[in-house]
């Protein structure tokens, strides 16, 4: 069998940049995302600064049960196995020009929202892992499992900073309860597979500078120590480090980088 590691929502900003860290290890990798069109971009990005790195990329759709074991099935027929899985895959809702006026208040929040949200970047993560996971368990594989968390994973979302202008944006209620959610599969998965040699860690990141309203850019960082948001490629390592045997004794912690923020 031949080693892989899986990204979910690799389509994404940051999915890309884990995509990254890990062809840097070395590492063969799988791509995957439920938007066609962003992953064949990753795809193509990734292969012109890796042309010679082995890159599978696949829909996947990691609300689906379905979906995942079809495409665990597909790499299994290919002689593949996962030992890394980064569970990446989220629906953000972001301050930006675009939805600066979308109105996501607690007291007016949808329960359609909600279930879509929750399913996608909680029951999705625990879903990879568990198919994933088993697969780990039961070809005896040493693996890791990393899920992407948030620094509010820790902290509350200070909605002040988005009160400006014509701005009516609310960090969804969402958005923190998936992130603490996260935190506590990592914590449950770390001690049920740790005689398994599988280590279970999540990340959380700070902000992410990304085209962002000059205004919203301002205020947040006010909040931050170090006086400004995060470059994409500021995580590379820190995938790097969990996804090697650097961290072999690291399982179920949450490993904050955002500048400070949530020690403030």
């Amino acid at each position: 069998m031949i080693k892989y590691s899986l990204i979910t929502g690799s389509a994404g900003l940051l999915g890309r940049q884990h995509a990254t860290a890990l062809l840097e290890l070395n590492y063969n990798i799988v791509i995957t995302d439920i938007d066609k069109a962003g992953l064949e971009k990753t795809f193509i990005y990734l292969k012109k600064l890796h042309p010679t790195k082995k890159i599978i990329k696949s829909l996947m759709d990691v609300s689906s049960s379905k979906s995942i074991e079809k495409n665990i099935k597909n790499l299994r027929k290919k002689k593949i196995i996962i030992n890394n899985l980064i569970n990446n895959a989220a629906i953000d809702s972001k301050v930006s020009k675009k939805n600066k006026k979308k109105n996501n208040k607690f007291e007016n929040f949808d329960l359609n929202i909600w279930n879509k949200e929750i399913k996608v970047g909680l029951t999705g993560a625990m879903l990879c892992s568990k198919i994933v996971g088993s697969d780990m368990v039961k070809n005896k594989i040493k693996g890791n499992i990393v899920n992407i968390a948030s620094d509010l994973s820790v902290i509350s979302p200070n909605q002040n900073i988005y009160k400006y202008k014509n701005n009516k944006f609310t960090k969804p209620v969402t958005y923190s309860v998936i992130k603490h959610g996260i935190v506590g599969l990592t914590k449950y998965l770390s001690t049920y597979w740790a005689q398994n040699n599988i280590k279970v860690n999540s990340l959380s990141p700070g902000s992410v500078l990304n085209n962002q309203p000059k205004e919203f850019q301002k205020r947040i960082k006010k909040l931050i120590p170090m006086n400004r948001l995060a470059n994409n490629n500021e995580y590379i390592g820190a995938i790097k480090f969990l996804c090697c045997d650097d961290s072999s004794y690291m399982t179920g912690q949450n490993l904050v980088i955002d500048g400070g923020r949530s020690v403030w």
